[in-house]
């Protein structure tokens, strides 16, 4: 059968189990259904897997860990086709056969059963003998294949504590350089491993290298205790501790002075302890903070620096008193400027900080002073997303409302009036068409009637 035959084959055989009561389903309750390899006991059931050396059940333990959870545990990517039920498209944990040589996760061959389909879901044969035979070679090849699997993993997982340990004593003695090759090791390790970065935490890694950033910490000890603690998981007390003033500054001097990469790690634990707000609150006042941010956004050949720079400033944002500092430093300008070259990601969080900037008496004014604004916000009506055409509406709302017959005409010359239209058409949010109705109004009031459907007209828009 073709591979396309065969996806169009389980797309159906899903969609009909998926209208039926997915309940377990045993065997006795299906007529004429006969299970080789089967024995009752007392009104229970057992398989035939006794004699394979596993436990005396089909998901019995070996190694401390049973089939399921070694399936469960492990990255199933690359796991043999051949231990693949066809049906679920995941590992099989039961495999039977039928009377057609293909075999099936048991538990998923119950279910198609049971909604009263006898025939074989992959040949689509119709079944002549619907007994269920254990697969115990293919049962023993998964079990065995899991296994090595898994005892692999928890070997490298115990090599790579014990080195992350190793490596957390040597920091609390080094100094120097010899304490640099300790982080960056530690570094390395915890970027590619989930079973280092809980041995840093629980081995009071976090506090260490808390200890390491302060007003006398060079730069590259700082650089590398940074790129760890970003990876790491913080509770609040991580948190506060961090937040301290001399740390915060020396992450400061690292978003001016180090590299690229130093500069997105200490933007992102920046915006890691300022999630909270009391914190948020205590730090956002730092102008060399703000500049700093600004640098790394206006710096288009790094796209990662600009996403993470627009994040941390969209969170200071929040915070009330620090948006007329935000305003105060040229921010509108540039993000007005970058509309027009940024990124998907990046032009909605920019449009936000925008949006909010806007509910301030400076940050309106900042924008109805900027030439770009209009030209540049119209522009991405419904263009990229409908959270994206909500700012845009916003902001543009709140500029003409500013001054009416200065914005308005603008707007209108730059083409605002047919996409107001396709908003108002389209199946965004009634809130979006409600604003975009209102704009249009507003924009009509400068034009007589037939001058303003003329600019109506969509050929601009397609253009």
């Amino acid at each position: 059968m073709s591979s396309i035959k065969w996806v169009s084959v389980r797309a159906s055989i899903a969609e009909t189990l998926s209208v039926h009561n997915r309940s377990p389903v045993v065997a006795s309750q299906m007529p004429s259904l006969k299970i080789s390899g089967w024995e009752r006991e007392g009104g229970g059931e057992r398989n035939g897997f006794t004699d394979l050396g596993f436990d005396q059940k089909v998901h019995g333990k070996k190694d401390g860990a049973s089939l399921k959870e070694m399936i469960e545990e492990l990255d199933c990517s690359d796991v043999p086709s051949v231990f693949i039920c066809p049906i679920s498209l995941e590992p099989m944990q039961d495999p039977v056969t039928l009377c057609t040589g293909q075999t099936y996760e048991r538990s998923n061959i119950l279910r198609w059963f049971s909604i009263g389909q006898y025939i074989c879901p992959t040949t689509m044969q119709e079944l002549w003998d619907v007994s269920l035979t254990p697969n115990r070679t293919l049962f023993h090849l998964i079990y065995k294949w899991f296994s090595h699997r898994f005892l692999q993993q928890k070997k490298q997982a115990e090599n790579v504590q014990g080195r992350v340990k190793e490596l957390l004593e040597k920091l609390g003695k080094a100094k120097g350089q010899s304490r640099i090759n300790a982080l960056s090791a530690l570094r390395g390790i915890c970027q590619t491993e989930e079973s280092a970065r809980r041995t840093v935490v629980d081995g009071g890694g976090v506090a260490l290298l808390s200890s390491l950033l302060g007003p006398f910490t060079s730069h590259a000890v700082g650089a590398e205790s940074i790129s760890i603690l970003v990876n790491l998981p913080l509770n609040s007390e991580s948190k506060i501790s961090l937040a301290e003033p001399a740390r915060i500054s020396l992450m400061v001097d690292l978003l001016h002075e180090g590299t690229i990469e130093t500069k997105i790690n200490s933007v992102k634990l920046l915006e890691t302890l300022m999630d909270t707000e009391d914190l948020r609150s205590e730090n956002v006042s730092s102008f060399r903070l703000l500049f700093g941010l600004l640098r790394l956004v206006k710096d288009k050949r790094y796209p990662k620096g600009m996403a993470a720079g627009l994040g941390l400033l969209k969170l200071i944002c929040s915070c009330k008193q620090a948006r007329n500092q935000v305003v105060s430093i040229g921010l509108v300008v540039h993000l007005v400027e970058l509309l027009s070259c940024a990124t998907t990601s990046c032009l909605e969080t920019a449009l936000a900080i925008l949006d909010t900037l806007s509910t301030t008496p400076e940050g309106r004014a900042a924008l109805k002073d900027c030439s770009s604004t209009i030209p540049n916000i119209v522009k991405v009506l419904m263009r990229v997303s409908e959270d994206c055409t909500q700012h845009a509406l916003s902001i543009l709302w709140t500029v003409c409302k500013l001054a009416p017959e200065e914005c308005t005409s603008t707007a209108v010359e730059a083409g605002i009036a047919p996409k107001l239209l396709l908003v108002i058409q389209s199946s965004c949010n009634p809130v979006v068409k409600q604003r975009s109705a209102e704009l249009l109004k507003l924009c009509s009031l400068n034009y007589t009637a037939t001058i303003f459907i003329s600019k109506c007209k969509l050929t601009r828009t397609i253009q």
